[in-house]
């Protein structure tokens, strides 16, 4: 239930809070900046430390005394001066034309220049341009010189980077931010609590808070659409010794290859690959060799890939590749792959009127009062494997949650993730042998309700879909999908059929897979449909066609 803070100062505790925690937590890790910011953040009088706040969770570092104010803070002028002889802010800083264009209104703008005509109601952006073009707006200068007649204040926070290094040491990512505190106790948002040991830490040396640093700028560049090789002489080349930061690494260094290969830099893009662990980045590399035609070396690194591919993704891009590069070779063609084939159903339906999706349209004509179809596509078997092995996905293991706002662990992804944690998911998947497992996840349900989960759609199933599932789904086959998940967390929680079938009186179902005209079936579907029909799961390709294009 969603209650209203009664706490003016939430976001100032919420604030100290995290001081607290790196405080105790990072000691051995903090510079002198950080440790004397701690020390004395404390020491400030309450409106002085609230302002701080507001400032540091607000967009920019240049603010109006005039836009903030807060009742709880009273007079922010008084605060602010108060806040001053600590040098984390500055009062009437000297600003450029851009920046004082972004604190000042139109009407302000024609005040303080004296804008008249066409230059007064003309666009803000023409305005400033036209205003560059003047060199005695080239220099900076006070906010209070630019425009004497505003009895406004302005004030610069000069110690953003301290406060978002303090944000990363928290929370080991710098996309999380003070919101957190603020849904968490407004109860939109609640996380499962989980024992921290004092291994469980996301940066173990200073170094890793400098890497991180690092990485994020080059990460920002490779966005803002800087040209990769500028961006790749920065990249760290090393491994950092820490394995979800080497994860990003590779990760970044995997993009800035495809974007290398986009530009048709074939030497450069197999450079970046073949110095990449990033899952993909070995098949990308024969892709690239084929593509700038040196098609020995291509098939000597398929050759390599073949003998022991690096996933299930891997070997189906491999199937792909070998036939196409054994040909362009003059090799002999080898035995077609044969996989086991899903049931195929071909509808001719009227095309609807208003807004549809093919889903909601096959559904609705598929769906019987004994047998109703819902549409889950990832949701379903996510769902159960995550309120099943509840207790081994939140297993406190070292550095794998090391804040109270996890929505899972940290390593979530990593290729070690089940091993790390074998004997508590064996003990939760042992629940499938026996028909323990349907009570188990019931119990679950219950008690986690609303809980933050990277596997449990709470908004998209309720209990009742659940419990249809577990009467109608052997359990051997959920033995199945569950450790086909865990053997893949990242790609194989993905690409479930869109629709799925229950025949309560029965006690069985179908998977339903809908593709409407032109549509194809994506690498991961087709991986999940082998599987299935493979181990005799009953899975179906529904292809829809509209009766007046039939016509």
């Amino acid at each position: 239930m969603i209650r209203v803070l009664e706490n003016e100062f939430y976001y100032l505790d919420n604030f100290q809070r995290v001081l607290d925690w790196i405080a105790e937590r990072y000691a051995d890790l903090l510079i002198d900046e950080e440790h004397a910011f701690i020390a004395a953040f404390p020491q400030l009088p309450q409106p002085a430390r609230a302002l701080f706040v507001r400032m540091v969770m607000r967009k920019g570092t240049l603010f109006r005394a005039s836009k903030l104010n807060y009742a709880e803070i009273g007079c922010p002028r008084a605060a602010a001066e108060a806040l001053l002889p600590s040098g984390w802010i500055e009062s009437d800083p000297v600003l450029t034309l851009d920046e004082l264009f972004d604190l000042l209104s139109k009407p302000e703008l024609a005040g303080a220049f004296g804008l008249t005509g066409a230059q007064k109601s003309a666009r803000k952006a023409d305005q400033l341009e036209a205003l560059r073009g003047d060199p005695a707006h080239e220099a900076g200068r006070p906010f209070s010189h630019w425009h004497r007649s505003c009895d406004d204040l302005a004030l610069r926070l000069l110690v953003q980077p301290l406060c978002d290094r303090l944000r990363l040491i928290f929370f080991g990512n710098l996309s999380q931010d003070w919101t957190e505190f603020v849904l968490s106790d407004l109860g939109l948002f609640r996380y499962e609590r989980v024992e921290f040991s004092p291994a469980s830490r996301g940066f173990r040396a200073r170094h890793d808070i400098d890497h991180y640093l690092q990485l994020h700028a080059c990460k920002e560049r490779y966005y803002a659409g800087e040209a990769a090789l500028d961006v790749l002489a920065d990249l760290p080349r090393h491994a950092f010794g820490n394995d979800w930061l080497d994860s990003r690494r590779e990760r970044l260094l995997f993009q800035l290859g495809q974007l290398l290969e986009k530009e048709r830099d074939w030497d450069n893009a197999y450079a970046v690959y073949a110095d990449c662990r990033y899952p993909g980045a070995r098949g990308r590399a024969i892709r690239v060799l084929e593509k700038h035609e040196k098609f020995d070396e291509a098939h000597a690194l398929f050759e390599t890939a073949q003998q022991a591919p690096e996933s299930e993704a891997e070997r189906q891009h491999l199937l792909r590749l070998g036939p196409r590069l054994a040909r362009k070779l003059g090799h002999p063609k080898g035995p077609p792959r044969r996989a086991t084939p899903a049931a195929r159903l071909d509808l001719n339906l009227p095309l609807p009127g208003g807004e549809w999706r093919v889903e909601g349209v096959v559904l609705e004509h598929l769906a019987r009062a004994d047998a109703p179809v819902f549409y889950v596509e990832n949701t379903l078997a996510n769902t159960l494997f995550g309120l099943l092995c509840w207790r081994a996905i939140f297993a406190a293991v070292p550095g794998a949650f090391f804040h109270p706002f996890h929505r899972g662990p940290a390593d979530l992804f990593a290729a070690d993730f089940y091993q790390r944690r074998k004997d508590a998911f064996e003990a939760c998947l042992a629940l499938l042998d026996d028909g323990r497992h349907r009570a188990a996840i019931l119990a679950t349900y219950d008690e986690k309700s609303g809980l933050q989960s990277p596997f449990v759609a709470w908004d998209w199933l309720d209990r009742g879909i659940i419990e249809l599932a577990l009467d109608c789904i052997p359990a051997a086959h959920l033995t199945l999908w569950f450790r086909r998940i865990l053997q893949d967390v990242k790609e194989n929680r993905t690409g479930f059929p869109d629709l799925i079938q229950f025949w309560p009186g029965e006690q069985r179902y179908n998977m339903i897979e809908v593709k409407g005209p032109g549509d194809r079936l994506q690498d991961n579907q087709l991986r999940w449909i082998d599987y299935c029909a493979e181990h005799g799961m009953p899975i179906t390709v529904c292809y829809l066609q509209w009766e007046q294009a039939a016509a």
